[in-house]
């Protein structure tokens, strides 16, 4: 067994109220993280995968961090950042230049210091450039580079990235390892991700036990399957929030949440003696946030009692059905992991998720799907702003797919129509448990058609005329 290519963790951390998570946003260029002038709004860690001059890397915000903790939020954010310290590639640690270093400051820093991991301060709050004379103090630390920046004003950003990236190792990877189709199991504790990962793997790796929590570790295995290699990634349980309990255990969490970034299929493990919880659909839109393919597998089959498995299959799926409406006709596996029952299936499903999600449509065929969903329901009209026109439509990526479509203005976009033609692809070309991307982008470059006046006059004129409208859009699309 050998491990599957790794995507480099940098864990951002610091004292509270210091902008770790203003930092965090305006380096993912999002608003995830509850930002506020009060102490203690990140309580828990947030995970993104980010893209940054060619270099893939995961960003973990963290909760602040005081010196003594006194109550159990501040135990648990300790806790959370230890974790962090510990599975980390590099640390990002967050100062605020306009106080200086204070004493919670130097308590983040002597922890920092006995680590082996590479840490760069980020010097924050630096609105400017009259603050950089704060800088003597915050090399007093004693250790680190130390990089300014303002989060709110993305000053710094670039060369805060560049000064991280320069100090992690990236490994040298073939090319199989980076192709090879990587499967994470998740799932709530005690639903048999270990004993499923064990029947795929053919060995007692992990630790089998009914003890929630016995696989504290993501490990990577790497497996062959009817002659292809895959990885499989078997992580701790994702506990409830109100249910983790202090221990080593405690904060695998984000080793879990870290497996489905680095994953091509999140295969989602349910007990059939339980209804799905919100958990388990917290867990599914982790996936779905991450753009993910999803396979749900409802493992113990073995210990339901009936006398027609088809009918109780079926009602389970419509159950899953109305629970995760996010994910249309989300594919359903029924296993029992102590009888190896339905395992072969589940390889199989997920091999299909990975060749799915790496599937190129070919133009003829989207501009075809795309032209017939339009002549069944036009764009809504959007008052003022006129009606949405679509110009041409086309595949720009695969993991995940992703299409873009090229209308005559953005705003007038209705969410009830985006969400209408990305229904229409999926369907046509059955990207089930799939997340897809959609974009739209406004009128110009040369993939637009009736870039110009006389061009676009001429087309409608031929358009009027034919007596196939539908064939006539058709030809237009493939243009």
């Amino acid at each position: 067994m050998k491990n599957s290519h790794h995507i480099p963790l940098i864990a951002i951390v610091g004292r509270p109220n210091v902008g770790k998570s203003s930092l965090f946003n305006a380096l993912i260029g999002k608003r995830s993280a509850i930002v506020a002038e009060e102490t203690g709004t990140t309580r828990d860690r947030l995970i993104a995968s980010v893209e940054f001059e060619g270099y893939h890397f995961l960003l973990a915000d963290t909760g602040g961090l005081v010196p003594q903790p006194e109550n159990e939020i501040e135990t648990h954010i300790e806790a959370q950042v230890n974790e962090a310290l510990e599975i980390a590639d590099a640390i990002i640690f967050v100062t605020d230049i306009r106080t200086g270093p204070i004493f919670a400051d130097q308590e983040v820093a002597r922890k920092l210091r006995s680590t082996e991991k590479p840490v760069i301060v980020a010097a924050n709050k630096a609105d400017n450039y009259n603050l950089e004379n704060m800088m003597s103090e915050i090399y007093s630390l004693g250790l680190f580079d130390v990089i300014t920046v303002s989060a709110i004003h993305r000053r710094g950003l670039g060369e805060l990235l560049d000064s991280v990236l320069s100090k992690i190792r990236l490994p040298q990877e073939i090319e199989e390892a980076i192709d090879m189709p990587r499967f994470a199991l998740v799932g709530r504790p005690n639903v048999g991700k270990s004993a499923i990962a064990n029947a795929i793997l053919d060995e007692e790796r992990s630790i089998v036990s009914d003890i929630p929590g016995t696989t504290r570790d993501s490990l990577d295995s790497e497996f062959e399957f009817n002659g292809e290699k895959a990885v499989l990634i078997d992580t701790a349980g994702i506990r409830r929030r109100g249910a983790i309990t202090p221990g080593v255990e405690k904060f695998s969490v984000l080793r879990s949440a870290t497996a489905i970034h680095r994953c091509d299929v999140a295969i989602l493990i349910l007990d059939a003696t339980q209804p799905a919880t919100d958990q388990d659909l917290h867990i599914a839109g982790q996936a779905v946030d991450a753009f993910k393919s999803i396979l749900v597998v409802v493992n113990k089959w073995d210990l339901i009692e009936t006398d027609d498995y088809r009918r109780e299959e079926k009602r389970y799926i419509y159950m899953l059905q109305s629970r995760f409406r996010f994910i249309p006709n989300v594919p359903v596996v029924f296993t029992s992991a102590i009888d190896k029952f339905g395992i072969d299936t589940l390889v199989k499903e997920a091999l299909k998720l990975f060749t799915k999600r790496n599937q190129w449509i070919d133009q003829p065929s989207l501009s075809r799907a795309v032209t017939d969903a339009i002549s069944r329901h036009l764009p809504p009209s959007m008052g003022p702003k006129g009606s949405l026109k679509l110009y041409r439509v086309k595949q720009d990526s695969v993991r995940p797919p992703t299409f873009v479509f090229y209308v005559n203005n953005t705003s007038r976009i209705h969410f009830s129509y985006e969400r209408y033609l990305a229904n229409t692809i999926r369907e046509e070309f059955e990207f089930y448990g799939i997340p897809m991307k959609i974009e739209f982008r406004g009128k110009g470059g040369v993939h637009v058609i009736g870039d110009n006046r006389s061009k676009a006059t001429a087309r409608k004129r031929k358009l009027t005329k034919t007596k196939n409208p539908n064939a006539e859009r058709r030809r237009r699309m493939n243009e």
